[in-house]
Formats: C-alpha cells, sequence, structure tokens
C-alpha cells in the first residue's frame, strides 16, 4: 500500500472522481499558490472502488464552489495539527462566481472584463446555471 505523509495543517480534497485530480487543481488555481500540494492519483477506495485526493499543506481556505460545481460527491477535511477537524460534504452551489464564463457577445461581462461572472442554478439535475445578467445558459 503506498501512503503519504500525515499534514500537520491543511485541507484534504477526497472522494475526487478518479483521473480527475488534476483538472480540479487547476480549477482551483493551486499552481498560483505557494502551499505544497500532493495530487494523489487511483488510491484504493471502499466507497468509489478508486478514487483522487488532493493535499494541500498550509492552506485555510478554498473555493468551495468550485469543487461544489465540480462533484457534489467530493468531500474537504480541514486539517489541524494532523488530526481532522471539520468535515464538508460539499453540494451544488446555488451562485458560482467566476467558475463558468458567460460566452453571450451581447452580455455585460462580454465588454466590461472586471465585472465578475456570475451563474445561479436552475436546474439541480442537469447541473445548469445561467448567468445573472443575461440569462444565458451554460
Amino acid at each position: 500500500m503506498c501512503r503519504t505523509k500525515r499534514i500537520e495543517n491543511g485541507i484534504v480534497i477526497d472522494h475526487v472522481s478518479p483521473g480527475k485530480g488534476l483538472e480540479l487543481y487547476n480549477l482551483l488555481k493551486l499552481n498560483h499558490t505557494d502551499c505544497p500540494t500532493i495530487i494523489i492519483k487511483n488510491v484504493d477506495s471502499r466507497k468509489m472502488g478508486k478514487k483522487d485526493m488532493i493535499k494541500i499543506c498550509d492552506i485555510e481556505h478554498i473555493n468551495l464552489d468550485i469543487i461544489g460545481y465540480f462533484s457534489s460527491d467530493i468531500t474537504v477535511n480541514i486539517i489541524q495539527n494532523q488530526k481532522i477537524s471539520k468535515i464538508r460534504n460539499i453540494d451544488l452551489p446555488e451562485y458560482i462566481k467566476n467558475v463558468l464564463y458567460c460566452k453571450n457577445i451581447n452580455c455585460i461581462t462580454s465588454v466590461e472584463p472586471e465585472i465578475d461572472h456570475i451563474f445561479k442554478l436552475v436546474n439541480r439535475k442537469n447541473k445548469k446555471y445561467a448567468c445573472v445578467y443575461c440569462d444565458n445558459i451554460e
């Protein structure tokens, strides 16, 4: 069995679909942090068969909306003093900001680049979001 060292303080993103850890890493823009990060691929899992995990040391906050949009099956474990201090089950967020980008060329976000791209969940079953400015569905 392959093991990695426990982290002192940080976050463990668990139950990521196998092969999707790097994609989530990029969505979270973890390459722009100075925090040591470990991506573990294809770990055995009783719940999923196989899974990916991301361990991030010395980070206190992460965008849960991105994780929820990516997959509502993911679990986020907050680690303090090498122990899990909080477990967060993630759900599909009602609103997401700067995760999706509106493709409508007439949307205000196309002409005003500093405006946040905000989307509202309009169909939970099909994971569909609409731009709050122009109602374009992504």
